[in-house]
């Protein structure tokens, strides 16, 4: 069995040529929208944790429910008006309880990624064969939902076992984002021989984490937004740069929010050489681009 330490080798971003994106961009900004299904009787991320132990809860089911309702549709506007597409990942609960929210998605042309069943089952302490399953009835889901069989994954909450990369892989998966180890893609071991990409995702350019942990305002995570992009926009004049932005529909959504968000990615947008890609055309570049970087 391959442990965390072992999926990969240590490689200081230094000691690597630097990356060169497509049609001479210097940044590739992602932007991850986490589509989730919490159950009414499972704890769920909280507004108000003191009040999570009930059951019901509807201070914070509610609270999370307007993703769904609203905070969704408000994303996809903002995302369309600017030109640019999700990469969503998503729970397949979504596809049977919000079937409107796929089928917008898929009339944009967005990237599906796995995210597990919902995001209050985790895949941490499952048996191989029960993951096994776990994985194969997540991603037939979706399969049958979108029309698309994903090529990238994110664990509910990052969640993993040690035997996780390998069954993903065995089942398809050419992608990984539960590691926001590195800027760039950089390959995974897994033991099928297959090659696994772990893609950049961020646990700070992040809006739950942010908001619910660090207690940041709508005002300062649009500013954490454009200070990330000015820093990785100055380094790439030497180095072309992956800027992965993280989103939730129940927190960026919000309107005070979205207004800040909506601003952040204007003035990204308003800088040359920028590619707003999806992790898929990510995977596909970097599989083609760099195949040497491969063991």
């Amino acid at each position: 069995m391959l442990t965390q330490t072992s999926r990969y080798s240590f490689s200081p971003i230094v000691d690597r040529a630097p990356l060169q994106l497509p049609n001479q961009a210097r940044v590739a900004v992602v932007l991850y929208l986490n589509i989730e299904h919490f159950p009414e009787n499972i704890p769920g991320p909280a507004i108000v944790p003191g009040t999570a132990k009930f059951s019901p809860d509807p201070l914070n089911y509610g609270w999370r429910d307007y993703g769904q309702r609203v905070g969704f549709w408000r994303l996809a506007e903002i995302f369309e008006k600017l030109g640019a597409r999700a990469s969503v990942l998503l729970n397949s609960d979504v596809c049977l309880e919000y079937p409107q929210i796929v089928e917008a998605g898929t009339n944009l042309h967005w990237e599906w990624l796995g995210h597990g069943k919902n995001n209050s089952t985790f895949l941490n302490g499952l048996s191989l064969e029960d993951e096994r399953r776990h994985v194969g009835d997540v991603l037939s889901t979706i399969a049958k939902s979108t029309g698309v069989q994903p090529k990238g994954w994110l664990g509910p909450f990052m969640s993993e076992t040690f035997d996780t990369p390998d069954l993903l892989s065995e089942a398809g998966i050419e992608y990984l984002c539960d590691f926001s180890a590195d800027d760039e893609p950089f390959p995974m071991r897994v033991n099928t021989g297959k090659r696994l990409l772990s893609m950049p995702y961020s646990v700070e350019c992040n809006d739950l984490p942010s908001v619910l942990t660090f207690g940041i305002t709508a005002g300062e995570f649009g500013q954490l937004i454009r200070d990330q992009f000015d820093v990785l926009y100055a380094e790439s004049a030497n180095r072309a740069k992956i800027m992965p932005i993280c989103l939730h529909t129940f927190i960026a959504g919000q309107p005070f929010r979205a207004k800040h968000l909506a601003s952040a990615l204007q003035y990204i947008s308003s800088h040359a050489d920028v590619w707003f890609a999806t992790s898929g055309e990510i995977n596909t570049w970097f599989r083609e681009a760099y195949s040497d970087r491969f063991e």
